[in-house]
Parts: C-alpha cells; structure tokens; sequence
C-alpha cells in the first residue's frame, strides 16, 4: 500500500519564542557594524546600528502621534527604505502594520483602510503616474478612523525628530508588554472575486518563517540579498527583509519598482550573493539585450517563487546567472507565507521539478474532495497547518473557518503531488484545472512541455467554456523577440506529443499577460478576456486540435 501524502517538518533548530524587536536586537549585537540596509535608488545606506536607531526613533516618533499597541498603521509606498524602518518600528512599539498594495485604486484603497479601522496612514507622494495623495483626499471623508497621514517624501524627517521627545525608556517599556502571539501585520491577499481579505499575522507567524527560509539559504553576515519583490506583499517583508535581519544579512533594494536593467546592475555594483524574483522577473533579465554586460558571478543563491516556475527558466537561472543554490519556495499570505522550500543541497532534479519539502516545524497533507488524504503520487488539495498558519482574516470569521478547518488546517486551494521522499509538485490551482470531455487537464503540465518549445519565451494555459466538451483549452503565447511562429506551427509541434485532449483549441499570441504588482499571473482576468473575445471573433481566434 502507498505511503500516505502527509509529512512534518522535523527540526534539531528548535522555533524563535520572541518578538521582532527582540530578535533584531540580537542581531544589533552580534553584527552593528555590518551594512544592514542599502537603497541604491535613494542614495541610502546603513549598517545594522544604525538601522536600529533609526527603527527606535520611528517607533518613539509613532509613540509621539498617539499610536497605541494594537492601533493600525497603514504603509502605501513602493520599495523604500522608510518601508523597511517602519516594518521594524511598528513591530517594536506594538502598533498592526496594514500592508496596501501600491498599484491599488481609490476603491481598492477606501476598502482595505476602511476595513482594518486604519487610525495613521503612511504614503508617499505618488508612484509612477498616481498621485497618492490626491487619491486619499478622495476617499477620506469615507474612512471615520483615519486620523492622521504621513507623506514620507514631505514629513519623515519630523517623525523622526518627534520620536525626540519620547524617552528611549518609554519604548523599553511599551516593547515589554509585548507577547510573540500578538497580532503585528495585515495583509492583503489577492481577490479573484469579491474583495481581498485581511489575513493577520503575528511575530511568531512571520519571525520564524522568515528565520527558517534563511536557515534554508545559509545566510549570514556574509550574504547581502537583492530585493526587488515588493514589501507590501509577504515575498519582500518575510523572505526579503526577515530572512536577513535574522541572520545579519544586507537588505539591498535596486529600484521602488522592478526594471530588469536596474536589478542586473545592483547585484553587479552590490555584490550580491542572493537575488529574489518571481518567473516573470528572471525571464525578463535572462531575455534582455543587455544580460551579457553584467558580472553577475558574486551569486550563489536566491528565492524563485510567486508562481509556478518554469524548469527551462531554472535551469537558466543555475548555469548563466550563476545561482546554483537557487531555491524554490511555495506558500500562500495566509501561511506567512512559505510552506516548503527547496534545499541548496537538493539533487537537482528536485530543486527543478518541485518545491521543496516541508519546512521545518510544520505539517502539510494532500486530500481528495471528501478531505482524505491521498496516497503518494496521486493529486489532490495541498493543506498546512502549524505555526505558519495566520491568525485568521481581520474582522471577518466566516471567511476564516472556511479557509482553516476545526483541526488549524489551512486550505490553500492548490492542487498537489507528494513523491515517496516527500518532495511536493505543485499541478495547478484547483479552480483552474481544466474538466475537458471528463479528462481532468493540469495547465502546468502543458505550460512545461510548450516552453520547450525555442520559439516560446512564457505560455499559461487556461480553460474556455464549450458546449460540446464543458470546456477547451486554451494557451497565451509570449513568442520570443523575431519569432514568427504561427497557431498552425505550435499545434502541429503538440501533435504526438502530448494527448490530443491537451492540445490547445485556442491560440492567442501577447506581449504581456494580466498580472499583479508581483508578478502572478491572473488567469481569471485571462479567462474573461477570453470569453469575450470568443464569442466575438471565435472563427478568427481557433485552430482545431
């Protein structure tokens, strides 16, 4: 009888039981004068003492404003360095961080400040065409508990000097009553229908996942990691800024914003031995004309993550980048956020084909539709439970107890694999997967075997509605720079191949796919524009399997 899809992660390194503050005050002692902070867009370094006092005089400046423990601070910005002190400032004195996406709009941001009683807002000015400030002002007669804004470019120096006038022992104080279970962070996760919801995570949720994903890379003092993730989602904050600070790393962050050019001449300039990027990101450096300029040797290791991740691009990112200890890591907001990860020292067909095992401390199972776990190799919906697992979505129970069940698992929606060595593959979102004719169809595993195809630089594959067969498949094609490939080409390249249930009905060739500001793709949005545009021009848009 097979082994059953379930493994726990056990551990000689046993969990951090101790706060943010606390932790990055061990880390001031052991390494204070190693660079803790850079920001090269700003012009902006700092070594870990100095990190720390400008943490300590951000918190005392929120003490000043009245911030208690537990009052909501919200930060909407791009990546900055006055992101990353706040982070630490907020989880030194208590106050919940709230997390806002930086490309969203005025009812996107009315909802998420109005939903978690935001009391201060931190912005910037603007963010590429979007006038921050202007679009606070326009939904600020609907948020009751705002109170207060800080607009980082204009007022950061003044929250800074406020923090003056509140004693240092003010602080000691306010940090002591802090328990490693408090509420720290909101987050806001990605809404395919309906609006996002708040999952919150407290310092032991993010601290020791973040210790344990830099455990996993081998970080120290040594490595100093290239972020150009951003922040506000948990791969920037968790992976980024507290698998470094853990471990006396260097933050490095390039640019506010992700440009392939700026992040390739960072990790030159910095010496980076660590780079971050979903697929789209180490596609669009590993495909850019200028690739070939940049010395890029000082690398050795780095966290691919966000989406499913190509095995070409991979195998690139080992061999011409030069990250050869280049990770994987899966999870989700609500788990913060990692569940497994790939090991530097995993054999490499591992480290290319799955996402890792479980990490340590944690347990994750695969089940069937009744909720029984399945036998090894067989798919099924991926679940975690431990102490990753949020404390639940603010103010909102029902959509709690129907992600985490009575037992603390939480449902990810994921559909997955375990092999008999307990290294999980991801095959899809559940919602996703794609019911042809009754075969069940994984896009993942047509998107792998397209991109072996040399005229094809990215492909998703989605499901369209049918009458006939419930529903078609469906691939979009990003053709790499002077390719003149046709749908007549790639069909025929699928033909004998792959099962001709898989071969896509529907072609439709792009520049760019609907995605968020980190990188995941929105098959829901693909689908609809699909739909549309079947329905108006079905003929012109299909070639038949």
């Amino acid at each position: 009888m097979a082994a059953a899809s379930y493994a726990h992660g056990v551990s000689e390194v046993p969990l951090l039981g101790e706060t943010i503050g606390e932790n990055l005050r061990r880390t001031v002692e052991r390494t204070g004068d190693s660079e803790a902070l850079i920001a090269r867009h700003q012009h902006y370094r700092a070594t870990y003492r100095e990190f720390w006092e400008q943490i300590g005089l951000a918190a005392r400046g929120l003490m000043a404003r009245g911030i208690q423990p537990g009052d909501r601070v919200g930060i909407w910005a791009p990546n900055r360095y006055e992101w990353v002190i706040i982070q630490y400032a907020t989880a030194r004195m208590g106050a919940i961080l709230v997390n806002i996406n930086p490309a969203y709009k005025s009812t996107e941001l009315e909802y998420a400040l109005k939903q978690s009683g935001v009391s201060l807002l931190m912005l910037a000015r603007r963010y590429r065409t979007t006038d921050y400030v202007a679009m606070v002002e326009e939904v600020r007669g609907q948020l009751p508990d705002l109170a207060q804004t800080l607009v980082l470019d204009d007022e950061w120096d003044a929250l800074l000097e406020a923090g003056q006038s509140i004693p240092p022992d003010e602080l000691a104080e306010r940090e002591a009553q802090l328990q490693f279970d408090d509420p720290i962070n909101i987050q806001y996760t990605s809404g395919t229908t309906g609006f996002p919801k708040g999952a919150t995570l407290s310092h032991h949720n993010i601290l020791n996942n973040g210790f344990f994903i830099g455990e996993l890379l081998s970080y120290s003092e040594r490595d100093r990691v290239c972020i150009p993730v951003p922040f506000y989602h948990c791969f920037g904050m968790v992976l980024g800024n507290l698998a470094c600070t853990t471990h006396g790393s260097c933050m490095v962050i390039p640019d506010e914003g992700y440009d392939p050019v700026t992040v390739l001449e960072t990790v030159q300039a910095e010496r980076c031995t660590s780079l971050y990027g979903v697929p789209t990101m180490f596609i669009g450096e590993l495909d850019h004309p200028r690739f070939n300029e940049f010395d890029l040797a000082t690398l050795r290791t780095g966290i691919m993550a966000g989406s499913p991740c190509p095995i070409e691009v991979m195998k690139k990112v080992q061999s011409i980048m030069h990250m050869t200890e280049v990770a994987i890591c899966y999870g989700m907001t609500e788990t913060s956020p990692v569940s497994t990860q790939s090991a530097v020292d995993d054999p490499l067909d591992k480290r290319v084909e799955t996402v890792g095992r479980v990490h340590p401390h944690l347990e994750v199972k695969i089940i069937d539709a009744e909720g029984r776990i399945v036998p090894r190799g067989t798919p099924g919906e991926l679940c975690t439970r431990g102490y990753s697992v949020m404390l639940g979505y603010w103010n909102n129970p029902k959509a709690t107890s129907e992600a985490i069940d009575a037992a603390r698992w939480m449902h990810t929606g994921d559909l997955a694999t375990m092999d008999d060595d307990g290294y999980v593959n991801i095959v899809g979102r559940i919602k996703d997967m794609i019911i042809r004719g009754g075969e069940n169809v994984y896009p993942r595993e047509i998107e792998e075997f397209l991109y072996r195809h040399p005229d094809i630089s990215d492909v998703q594959v989605i499901g369209v509605p049918s009458e006939r067969y419930g529903e078609e498949v469906m691939a979009w094609v990003r053709l790499r720079e002077g390719a003149a490939t046709s749908e007549a080409d790639l069909t025929e390249y699928c033909r004998g191949r792959i099962a001709t249930f898989k071969i896509p009905r529907y072609w439709k060739f792009v520049d760019a796919f609907p995605m968020t500001v980190t990188g995941k793709i929105q098959k829901f949005k693909m689908r609809a524009d699909a739909i549309e545009e079947l329905g108006l021009h079905a003929a012109a848009q299909s070639r038949t399997a």
